[in-house]
């Protein structure tokens, strides 16, 4: 190993001098450099569009099914394209398909800035989500074959802090944006992160791809996964609006299993397969792709219903709720470089398993919090959730990317960025269904508890249930000072009861994931170079 381990750096710069000649061509850090912009690009859009929303809605006269498909076309277009794209930048080129994927998801951006209606916002947002994927699994794989094994972690967990910094200050950014210029600066700001990174990317990224990925496309493979994904997250966002047993999610998810099945099939037999069922050969690359489900499973539920408490509850701006939840995004930041540290000593096995712990703990803590519960009470689960997300993500993808063969690193990304795209959705579509659902059941105890009269509180029970499960105290305009306050406590009480109840039961899923982070070991598999990480 230490024979190999100093192969890839030197001979990157070789390469550059064949390829040209160029000062920098090929050079790992510098490389890193441009693909930590174009992935800040991804992680911004993450938060900053959620602080738009309002504006956006008020602008364009949306209705709230309208505003949820800006974030759910994007959301929905990339979780089907992750793993195809994956697949396109190992037989085409990874430098090719991210720097098509920075220049798509730039220009979209603009464009949804300049769009003059709703649909046409929806529609740009498609292209975004087309662009991203491109972007996401190229950018590891990039890494993946540019940084030497003994570098790699590190590597990675700089990317990962990259994603931190955006995340963290996407609210922040946002917010200013939106109160002192308005929503389509939300998306200019994407612009001059993409022009930089294509020309730094142009300059210094060492061309890579798969050689043995000839002869036909897996188009059939690509429509199944595709398919099957597409029914699946559907399934996932309606169950979110009307419940599991709705007639729309069962038969979503019944197609979604028939699709997946069918792609199994269809992989196993294929001469040159989209998704090779080899890589899940790996225990250690199975059990982390769950965990990086789980990971983004806590985090983002997480995220989006403390959003919700501290704006709708607490009555806080958008600026001020994205300060108040820097104790949990700003730690990813410190968080990434460390799990790269401990995983790069120990493995993945030892940060995995403590990011599930720690997961475990902050979502138990925050299931005991209040309506009234003090900022102190508050802000340290979200020092331990940010450190889980950062030891569980970073640990995570480099299990997930060093346990796959070099050739197959553009598909080991797009699996990576799968499993995180279906994981927030899971946070927040079951989590939401968790929390609608006992707000039903508890609001009219509630109010009536808090001093609603009988018959409003069974009319706010049958029609402002929605309402209360976003944080939201349904007040008809009109009403008595004292009964709108017994609507907003009742209202408010009912809200913290589906919280707590949807952070209990996530608390739970991540403990029991401990034992599947006992699974996992570090990479062996070679890299290009004869490295093996």
């Amino acid at each position: 190993m230490s024979q190999s381990t100093d192969v890839l750096a030197p001979d990157a710069h070789v390469r550059g001098a064949r390829d040209g000649g160029r000062r920098g061509h090929g050079h790992p850090w510098l490389t890193l450099i441009a693909v930590a912009l174009g992935v800040m690009m991804v992680g911004l859009d993450a938060t900053v569009v959620s602080i738009a929303n309002p504006a956006i809605a008020k602008d364009l006269d949306a209705s709230l099914s309208g505003l949820q498909w800006v974030t759910n076309a994007y959301l929905l277009t990339l979780a089907v394209s992750l793993i195809p794209a994956g697949k396109i930048a190992d037989r085409f080129g990874r430098k090719r398909t991210f720097l098509a994927g920075v220049i798509g998801f730039g220009i979209a951006s603009v464009l949804i800035g300049v769009s003059g209606g709703l649909g046409m916002v929806i529609f740009w947002r498609v292209v975004q989500g087309f662009a991203g994927a491109l972007l996401q699994p190229a950018s590891l794989a990039i890494l993946r074959n540019t940084f030497p094994a003994n570098k790699l972690n590190a590597a990675i967990g700089i990317w990962g802090a990259t994603v931190g910094i955006s995340i963290a200050g996407g609210p922040i950014v946002a917010g200013l944006l939106v109160e002192n210029v308005n929503w389509e600066s939300v998306f200019f700001l994407n612009a001059p992160l993409g022009v930089v990174a294509l020309l730094v990317g142009l300059w210094v990224i060492r061309e890579s791809k798969d050689e043995e990925a000839r002869g036909s496309f897996d188009l059939p493979g690509v429509a199944l996964l595709s398919g099957g994904l597409f029914a699946l997250v559907w399934g996932l966002i309606k169950a979110g609006e009307h419940g599991f047993g709705s007639a729309v999610p069962l038969w979503s998810f019944a197609i979604a299993a028939v699709l997946m099945v069918a792609f199994v099939l269809n992989e196993l037999r294929a001469e040159q397969p989209l998704l090779p069922m080899s890589l899940f050969k790996s225990p250690s690359l199975s059990a982390a792709t769950g965990l990086i489900v789980l990971g983004f499973f806590g985090m983002f539920g997480t995220v989006f219903f403390v959003t919700l408490y501290l704006q709708q509850v607490h009555g806080m701006s958008p600026v001020e709720a994205g300060v108040r939840m820097l104790p949990m995004t700003a730690i990813f930041i410190v968080a990434s470089p460390i799990a790269g540290a401990l995983t790069s000593r120990f493995g993945p096995r030892v940060p995995l398993t403590l990011g599930m712990a720690f997961t475990a703990a902050s979502l138990f803590g925050l299931s005991r919090i209040g309506v009234d519960a003090p900022y102190i009470q508050v802000w340290p689960w979200f020092v331990l959730m940010g450190m889980a997300f950062g030891l569980v993500i970073v640990a995570g993808t480099e299990a997930i990317v060093g346990n796959a063969p070099a050739h197959l690193a553009g598909v080991a990304g797009g699996l990576q960025q799968t499993a995180s795209q279906l994981g927030g959705v899971l946070g927040t579509s079951v989590l939401g269904v968790l929390l609608s659902t006992k707000v039903g059941d508890v609001l009219y105890g509630r109010l009536t508890e808090s001093g609603v009269p009988g018959g409003a509180a069974q009319q706010i029970s049958g029609q402002g249930s929605g309402l209360v499960s976003q944080g939201v105290a349904p007040v008809p305009p009109g009403t008595p000072p004292k009964t709108a306050t017994a609507i907003t406590d009742g209202s408010h009480l009912a809200f913290m009861d589906g919280w707590q109840t949807s952070m209990t039961v996530a608390g739970a899923v991540a403990a029991v994931a401990i034992i599947a982070a006992l699974f996992v070991r570090r990479g062996n598999s070679p890299v290009e170079g004869g490295m093996a990480v």
